[in-house]
């Protein structure tokens, strides 16, 4: 099995070299990169190679976690960051999810817990999913609201729309539903998921919900 790469930010020697051990005992992890704050990781990029993963510190002098992930949105198109924070803050934690973080964790957490984050946020796209719907689906923002909607065509927002559903419709219902092939749904699938660098039906509902392309936001 390929070990999944990650890059520790953190401003604690101690905290990333007790990382580091506890992602070398789980098992197919491999800490390729340390950073002891935001400003240095920054300034590095872009990393080669490019680690799989991102684990970011909230707390941290000069720029913190949240700091860190805006600047980041400039930086580098395609990635994932796991967020550490010692305080569950909800504003923390909202701030987060619309700057581009995959998932949070209380740095309380078990090593189950750390496992589950990081394999979720590779093979799903997300961890937290649920969470980060609920607090989608009640974020209303006027900057987000003057933000540029991605540039889709009709057919492929009525795809979105109905992977969407609350009814949770197989592909082949959806399908159905749009009058095409099975193969039809499934390239506009993959051209999303190519687009903008999507893994899974889950990964189209958050995008969707991000960019206000369905409900309830229509």
């Amino acid at each position: 099995m390929q070990n999944t790469t990650v890059c520790l930010i953190d401003d604690h020697a101690i905290v990333r070299h007790g990382l580091k051990e506890l992602l070398q005992k789980l098992g197919s992890y491999k800490v390729i990169n340390e950073f002891d704050d935001g400003e240095g990781f920054l300034a590095a990029l872009p990393l080669s190679p490019k680690p799989d993963i991102y684990i970011l510190d909230y707390s941290m002098p000069h720029m913190n976690g949240i700091e860190v992930l805006k600047a980041l949105e400039e930086k580098e198109e395609e990635y994932r960051v796991l967020l550490l924070t010692q305080h569950f803050d909800e504003d923390i934690i909202d701030t987060a999810y619309k700057h581009n973080a995959r998932g949070f964790l209380h740095k309380n957490c078990t090593a189950h817990d750390l496992k589950f984050a990081i394999d979720n946020i590779i093979n799903i796209g997300y961890n937290n999913v649920s969470e980060i719907l609920k607090r989608m689906r009640n974020y209303d923002s006027k900057e987000d609201k003057k933000k540029k909607p991605p540039l889709l065509n009709q057919r492929e927002l009525d795809f979105l729309r109905l992977v969407c559903d609350e009814r949770e419709l197989t592909y082949e219902q959806m399908a159905d539903a749009m009058g095409l092939s099975i193969k039809s749904i499934e390239a506009y699938r993959a051209a999303l998921f190519e687009r903008f660098n999507i893994k899974s039906k889950v990964g189209l509902v958050l995008f969707s919900f991000k960019h206000r392309l369905t409900e309830p936001f229509l």
